[in-house]
């Protein structure tokens, strides 16, 4: 494999992992974020909703945007917005610039994680296997760090700023500096156009909504199920399962440190066993912990529940872009684009539906209905074989320099 290669691979993981601390040093400060700005309880799920709805209109973008400009100059300048957004949020004064700064964080993140899986479904076609889950568990990896981080900050009653600062100030030069070595992946001929679940040849730029749409509702029903676990888990756990305050903040770290352990051998197992395969086991693992979860009847089995979710769920949302890649080999960059709206489509359904359920039926039910929809991805689970690609699905194609053009002269 060529030095190009390994450093575009490299610098592309490093962007996974500074995304990962970004957005958990958001998410996990929010009450102190409401706090700072006086933002009432009432208005917190406006500004909650407008992020991944403004992602949703950012990742659109970036389909429009990667026509004329490759992937990797997007993934260049989106990640430092993305960084000095944060900064500003937790800088402002007043509500316009918390609205403003929640905006840009929510455009650029968009088009952070469109480019950033643009670049891995063409890295892993430039490597001839299955690199795409580990991309992934860099970003969990640096979820953890960033909620650590986030944790050392509200526990010494840090301001937000400062919390932020020193972030931002190590990872915006090194993203930069990163940044030189991104891949954008070379493209496959006419010849190597995918024949899809029906066998129907996809012509270059052209989508076809009807294979795309089963990895479109995978990817909803796993963003239900983790913004299930990341919003709802310690209430769960506390007020259901009847878990100390304590206790109760530990099934989301666990969830993180699963999900990085199974992103991290999950490579190991699609290049053995298959996409298909591999995706399948991971939708009936996280079905399991949905059960267990429901039906249990304390706290330690409760978070048993929730250590299965982090191992399940961890697998389908890499394997989902990088089936979209396969099937797509002509039009990867739009399939990714698209795709990634529905991240944001189950992260905004998710939590609500669960509150709903929750409220007027019960949290244990509440918990069955994700069950329900992953495990509604084995009905998708076909779409995810490597059809004419050949690799991922237990038949890798052998390793390729193949890479196309460089970002650094961009």
């Amino acid at each position: 494999m060529t030095d190009v290669l390994r450093r575009g691979r490299a610098s592309l993981a490093f962007s996974f992992f500074a995304q990962g601390v970004a957005f958990a040093l958001l998410v996990t400060r929010i009450p102190a974020i409401q706090d700072r700005y006086g933002i009432s309880d009432a208005l917190l799920p406006v500004f909650l909703a407008a992020v991944p709805v403004l992602a949703g209109v950012g990742s659109v973008t970036t389909e429009q945007l990667v026509k004329r400009v490759p992937p990797s100059r997007v993934l260049r300048w989106s990640q430092p917005v993305v960084l000095l957004a944060l900064l500003a949020a937790g800088a402002g004064s007043g509500i316009t610039e918390i609205a403003v700064a929640l905006a840009a964080f929510g455009l650029a993140v968009g088009a952070l994680d469109a480019s950033m899986n643009m670049l891995g479904v063409s890295l892993q076609r430039a490597y001839g296997r299955s690199i795409m889950l580990g991309f992934h568990a860099t970003w969990s990896l640096g979820g953890i760090v960033g909620a650590s981080l986030a944790w050392v900050g509200a526990h010494g009653h840090l301001a937000l700023w400062v919390s932020y600062l020193p972030v931002v100030v190590v990872l915006l030069p090194a993203v930069l500096l990163g940044s030189r070595w991104y891949v954008d992946g070379g493209r496959p001929g006419p010849a190597a156009g995918s024949a899809g679940e029906a066998g129907a040849p996809v012509q270059a730029g052209a989508l076809v909504f009807r294979l795309l749409l089963p990895l479109c509702l995978v990817m909803t029903f796993a963003y239900i199920g983790d913004s299930t676990v990341s919003n709802w888990s310690a209430k769960y756990l506390q007020d259901t399962l009847g878990s100390s305050e304590q206790l109760a903040t530990v099934p989301y770290n666990v969830y993180m440190v699963t999900t990085l352990l199974g992103r991290s051998l999950g490579d190991f197992g699609v290049r053995r066993f298959g996409a298909a395969a591999v995706v399948r086991l991971g939708a009936l693992v996280a079905a399991l912990g949905f059960a267990v979860v429901a039906g249990a009847p304390g706290a330690w089995t409760g978070m048993l529940g929730f250590t299965l979710l982090g191992l399940g769920l961890c697998v389908l949302v890499p394997q989902t872009f990088a089936a979209a890649g396969r099937l797509f080999p002509e039009a990867s960059d739009a399939a990714v684009a698209r795709l990634n709206i529905f991240n944001y489509v189950g992260f905004l359904v998710g939590s609500p539906l669960v509150g709903a359920l929750g409220d007027a039926w019960s949290y244990r039910g509440a918990m069955l209905v994700p069950m329900a929809l992953v495990l509604l991805t084995l009905v998708y689970a076909r779409s995810f074989s490597a059809g004419g690609a050949r690799y991922g699905d237990g038949h890798e194609r052998p390793r390729t320099a193949d890479v196309g053009r460089g970002s650094n002269g961009l």
